[in-house]
């Protein structure tokens, strides 16, 4: 029997080593932090941190070599596999692209700055957005994704 606890993990991208003083309050509460890529630097991950305990990958603009980074993260939480990458692996991430790529119930990517939700059969696609320096006349922001009863949930947070 799973836990019926609702679990609620924060997912963050594109920091390009700015962290926004808001990612604090809409961050608030997370068991952990996962975050998509284009980091910018192990201070973004140390106050991320604070929040709460972080897992990153790298994206196009980090080092690839870097200890603190990995290429995807693979997890499962209460029967709900997640996946998380940059994106930038299929060339321009597309929904369609990274469904066909990856098989979780979850895919998280970053990369384009836009923050997307899409479900594709059942299946949740989501780009938080950029929580770094504005670009491309994009909000900043991140995302909270809920997975309860084996079914997961997100919320896009606007930062600015």
């Amino acid at each position: 029997m799973s836990d019926s606890r609702a679990r609620l993990i924060g997912l963050i991208s594109d920091t390009h080593g700015l962290l926004r003083p808001a990612v604090h309050q809409a961050l608030d509460g997370v068991e952990m932090i996962l975050h998509a890529g284009d980091v910018g630097g192990s201070g973004i991950l140390d106050e991320l941190q604070l929040i709460a305990p972080t897992k990153a990958v790298f994206g196009n603009t980090d080092d690839p070599g870097d200890p603190l980074l990995a290429q995807q993260i693979e997890m499962e939480l209460d029967g709900v596999s997640i996946h998380v990458s940059h994106g930038h692996e299929v060339g321009s991430p597309t929904p369609d692209k990274l469904a066909a790529r990856y098989d979780a119930d979850v895919v998280v990517y970053g990369h384009t700055h836009q923050q997307l939700v899409t479900r594709l059969d059942n299946r949740l696609i989501v780009n938080p957005g950029s929580a770094g320096a504005r670009r491309f006349n994009l909000l900043p922001s991140v995302a909270r994704l809920t997975i309860a009863r084996g079914k997961a949930e997100v919320q896009i947070v606007d930062l600015a």
